[in-house]
């Protein structure tokens, strides 16, 4: 199936409304992502099917209305080829993005994405969470921070976390398997100021594996010692 009919019955099923436009941008946003992937690693999924679904829509279900607002500022942390932040901004023009990194060359491909697809407020940043929870450019400036990396929660709540404005919301993307998770970071969130307000679980079309969809907000401000340096929260996370 081509990748446009592909998204398209995809999309419909899981209830998402796509103009021409966007259909598109996101098929350049695929094109681009193959190309680009032959030479450098972004990616271990690249077959249509599985890159609608597992990349693209999976990174749709992050979006709800009434925490995604109009003009809302975004962090998307360790972006890595451009999951969740690239489809959300394509979903939800009005979002003020940042794609943060830690890999220069794939914060190159995105800036290559940004530009093909004549995406607005939508930048790249090279830099580390941990460095970037303790910059004033970065600290205590986003509405949302997003992140789909494979660190445990209470770790990733640690680089997130500093990074929120107070009333927003980390949104943490995850496996099925998230209650130990979700256990294990009782402790974090609060010490770092954190309530989990949602959990939503997420069922891709004609796919098994389940995913889960954790909603965070910020309730106070995080003390000025957080996040550690690097390596300390894996070595010893709170």
């Amino acid at each position: 199936m081509k990748f446009r009919d592909c998204l398209q019955k995809y999309a419909q099923q899981a209830g998402f409304v796509l103009s021409e436009a966007q259909v598109t941008q996101l098929e350049q946003y695929y094109e681009l992502l193959i190309e680009t992937n032959k030479v450098m690693n972004l990616t271990a999924i690249t077959e249509v099917r599985e890159v609608v679904l597992k990349h693209i829509l999976d990174s749709f279900y992050a979006y709800e209305p009434e925490i995604f607002n109009s003009g809302a500022k975004i962090c998307d942390l360790g972006t890595g080829a451009g999951f969740p932040g690239v489809p959300l901004k394509v979903l939800q023009p009005k979002l003020d993005v940042v794609l943060m990194d830690s890999l220069a060359k794939r914060l190159k491909f995105l800036d290559q994405v940004i530009e093909n697809l004549g995406l607005q407020q939508i930048v790249t940043c090279h830099l580390r969470a941990e460095d970037a929870g303790r910059s004033k450019q970065h600290r205590e400036q986003y509405d949302l921070v997003c992140s789909r990396a494979v660190a445990r929660l209470q770790i990733l709540a640690e680089y997130c976390l500093p990074l929120l404005k107070t009333g927003g919301v980390f949104v943490a993307m995850k496996a099925s398997n998230y209650q130990l998770e979700v256990e294990q970071a009782e402790a974090a969130l609060k010490i770092l100021g954190g309530k989990i307000i949602k959990i939503k679980q997420v069922q891709l079309p004609e796919l098994e594996d389940k995913r889960v969809v954790i909603y965070i907000k910020k309730e106070r401000s995080t003390a000025k010692t957080y996040p550690r340096k690097a390596g300390i929260p894996e070595k010893n996370p709170l």
